[in-house]
């Protein structure tokens, strides 16, 4: 099958949807597909032997200089005719990939978006609230001209219907159970991600640093659990803000991490923080129980979806930092309960597989272009 993917986002930039599209063009190349990739920023010319098109753009100043807004040309338009795809793929519509949407329609292209993004929660995160009804209108509009929908999760399926999509179906999660393991701990990595305390609980949270992850809510936490060391694994536009809150305290701040000292600091923590209520999956989440860590998370977004409470971890109120200090107490004081919920964490990770979900996808695809070639009534 020959795909045309727009995405709003792509490498170097390092985030959970980055993450599906990476594993997912890398098993649509094993699988024998053909894909051509149109993405923003400064992206490597080819991934996983597929071509990679920098699309001009523009950082998302001063609100989120991380993003980049892809900015089309006549040029892009040129590319995909000569592609000849049999499918577009539209990767979160906001700019470049809204333009994919836009493209397929007017070339008579089947299309399939997937909805990654909360756009409308992002606006009010980043005190840009005059935007959000804007922001719910555009992604409704953009996601009902495609011909299938996807969510990551059964309450962004849910979410999305809600805010009137259309099509809406599941794209399975998956997550990489060889590179994320509980064998990748290190004695090296603890004593990085502890300041040297290496005999001292540790708690880890693993993501962008920014408003919408509402790491705020878990300074109360570092302030009420002194023995306990923390460690703050990522980058964004709220780092500078956040390590100056977080002065003084037992919190280390890494910066990015990847490919193996990533897999490393997941299993050496002891318990993964997760207070985000904007997730419309929780990959960190999932590389974080792969790893046979227990996680904290708000039970908001797609983090319900992850696991099941008190289980593999512990579901707490949004914003809720006295339950997470409850349960983070209650892992740290109980070495048995905290291995008997890290052991059920990666039993319930190896469920699922990228090949799986990446065959799911290609059965989307196969739906979209049926429903185009045979027009149907919207559900």
């Amino acid at each position: 099958m020959r795909i045309a993917m727009f995405t709003e986002v792509f490498l170097p930039k390092i985030d959970g949807v980055v993450t599906r599209v990476l594993r997912t063009l890398d098993e649509l190349s094993a699988m024998g597909h053909q894909v051509l990739v149109f993405a923003p920023g400064s992206p490597p010319p080819v991934y996983a032997g597929f071509e990679i098109v920098k699309v001009r753009s523009v950082g998302f100043r001063p609100w989120y200089p991380e993003v980049k807004i892809g900015l089309p040309t006549p040029k892009i338009a040129e590319q995909m005719i000569a592609f000849r795809p049999e499918v577009v793929h539209a990767v979160s519509p906001a700019w470049l990939a809204a333009y994919g949407v836009l493209s397929a329609e007017r070339r008579d292209i089947p299309l399939l978006a997937s909805y990654h993004t909360q756009l409308a929660s992002y606006t009010k995160d980043l005190h840009l609230s005059w935007l959000t009804s804007t922001a719910d209108r555009w992604t409704t509009a953009l996601h009902n001209r495609a011909e299938v929908n996807l969510c990551t999760s059964p309450q962004m399926v849910a979410a999305a219907t809600a805010h009137g999509v259309t099509d809406v179906r599941l794209w399975p999660k998956a997550v990489d159970t060889v590179t994320y393991h509980p064998g990748a701990r290190t004695k090296r990595m603890r004593r990085r991600l502890t300041d040297n305390h290496p005999d001292k609980p540790l708690a880890i949270y693993v993501g962008r640093l920014s408003n919408e992850k509402n790491l705020d809510d878990l300074l109360p936490v570092v302030h009420q659990l002194p023995d306990v060391r923390f460690a703050l694994v990522g980058s964004g536009p709220a780092r500078a803000q956040l390590e100056s809150r977080f002065a003084g305290t037992n919190t280390v701040f890494t910066g990015y991490l990847r490919g193996h000292e990533l897999a490393e600091a997941y299993a050496t923590a002891d318990a993964f923080l997760f207070p985000s209520t904007t997730e419309t999956l929780g990959f960190a989440g999932l590389e974080a129980m792969a790893s046979g860590v227990p996680v904290i998370g708000a039970n908001a977004g797609g983090i319900p979806h992850l696991f099941e409470d008190q289980v593999q971890g512990f579901l707490v109120t949004p914003h809720g930092s006295d339950e997470i200090v409850e349960r983070l107490r209650l892992l740290v004081a109980d070495s048995q309960l905290r291995a008997q919920m890290g052991r059920a964490a990666r039993t319930e990770a190896e469920r699922f597989s990228w090949r799986a979900s990446t065959e799911a996808l290609v059965g989307y695809y196969d739906l979209a272009i049926e429903r185009h070639r045979r027009p149907h009534k919207k559900s």
